[in-house]
């Protein structure tokens, strides 16, 4: 039986998905954050030192980060290829670099307008006017080209076979789901990107 840690508002779901499509069985450990500092509880520590969700435990291996989780589950248990692309075939680089790009390319800008955001929303009146004029700053600088860079070259992906590897739902789709429906809940106006909402449509339909 597979495990999940499950930190509560962690990235867990992506990983109980994608066992679900896999139709792997699995328990859920649940953990709960401390209600002021928002970190993870000890017990979930001893599991892990960074105490960081999703961790797996299989047959006395213990993994975490999602994008190793995928790769490992992938490997191990999608041997004929039925949610990715088998090693040596033609989608199988496009595969890992779809893979690794939802937290290493495109998780970062979103995370750092959220933060920016909560800390001009947390920060003292008396120090507000600084800290929206840091904001602005790094959103004129750095995030504002940067998110539209990479959503433009997502729309571009999805608008060839309408998923991120061909025409049917596969792993990455399920990698992808939580940043981009993150950046639908507020962070990017997604109007402008007609494929990106099409598809997210798409993901919610496969999940019912």
């Amino acid at each position: 039986m597979i495990i999940v840690h499950d930190l509560e508002n962690s990235r867990s779901q992506r990983v109980m998905w994608l066992l679900q499509e896999l139709e792997l069985p699995y328990e859920v450990r649940e953990y709960k954050r401390n209600a002021k500092t928002m970190r993870a509880p000890e017990s979930l520590k001893k599991v892990h030192p960074l105490g960081l969700a999703p961790i797996i435990e299989d047959d006395g291996l213990l993994m975490a980060e999602t994008g190793a989780i995928f790769q490992y589950l992938l490997d191990k248990y999608d041997t004929e290829g039925k949610l990715h692309p088998l090693k040596g075939s033609d989608k199988y680089n496009d595969y890992i670099y779809w893979l690794h790009f939802a937290e290493g390319s495109l998780m970062p800008p979103l995370l750092i307008r959220l933060l920016l955001a909560k800390v001009v929303e947390k920060v003292p009146l008396i120090i507000k006017p600084f800290a929206i004029g840091i904001s602005k700053g790094l959103e004129a600088a750095y995030l504002k080209d940067q998110i539209k860079r990479l959503f433009t070259f997502i729309n571009d992906q999805l608008s060839k076979e309408g998923f991120f590897l061909g025409s049917k739902l596969s792993a990455i789709d399920i990698m992808m789901s939580f940043p981009l429906e993150a950046a639908a809940d507020g962070r990017v106006k997604l109007t402008q990107y007609k494929h990106i909402s099409t598809y997210l449509s798409a993901i919610k339909r496969s999940t019912k």
